[in-house]
């Protein structure tokens, strides 16, 4: 059994978009109005193309994804490094893959490559685990955002990378 971890090109767009689509379920019920919960294939591309997109593969199959952003998010309030559309493929949940994926991404590239002291993401107080779940990996609310789009306060999230520089590519 094989895992690797690389960014995701144009041709694994239809996948993202399956495992996006069924792992966002729940942020769709909360009517959460999160790009990725109702991403077309289009969005999927240009997230692909525009950003870094990374994901997890199984022994060949994509098993978690998650994507660094390029874009200004964020810039207004930080300029650190702003992670989103993380996502799990529901078939593979609970078996620490996305775990695996932030750790990596975290290590890896956001400290090792681009030598960051630091990483944010943001989510919502009302769903029910992503809050407490970021927390227990290190993340600090830092910032409230009161949305007015019906999604409620959102919380811009920071996590202090402590690792030691690494050489380490991506493979």
């Amino acid at each position: 059994m094989s895992e690797r971890v690389r960014l995701a090109e144009l041709r694994d767009a239809e996948v993202l978009l399956d495992v996006i689509y069924r792992a966002y379920a729940l942020i769709r019920e909360l009517g959460l109005h999160w790009p990725a919960a109702t991403a077309d294939l289009a969005l999927i591309q240009d997230n692909i193309a525009t950003n870094d997109c990374y994901v997890l593969e199984k022994d060949g199959a994509i098993v978690a994804t998650i994507t660094l952003s390029k874009g200004d998010e964020v810039k207004a309030i930080t300029e650190l490094p702003f992670i989103k559309w993380f996502a799990v493929n529901p078939d593979s949940s609970g078996q620490g893959y996305g775990g695996k994926l932030l750790d990596w991404v975290e290590e890896h590239v956001i400290h090792g490559q681009l030598g960051a002291p630091a990483v944010t993401l943001a989510t919502a107080h009302k769903h029910p685990w992503l809050v407490p779940m970021y927390e227990r990996r290190g993340y600090a609310r830092i910032h409230e955002i009161e949305t007015q789009n019906g999604d409620g306060i959102m919380y811009l999230m920071r996590k202090t990378l402590e690792y030691k520089p690494t050489n380490t590519q991506r493979g």
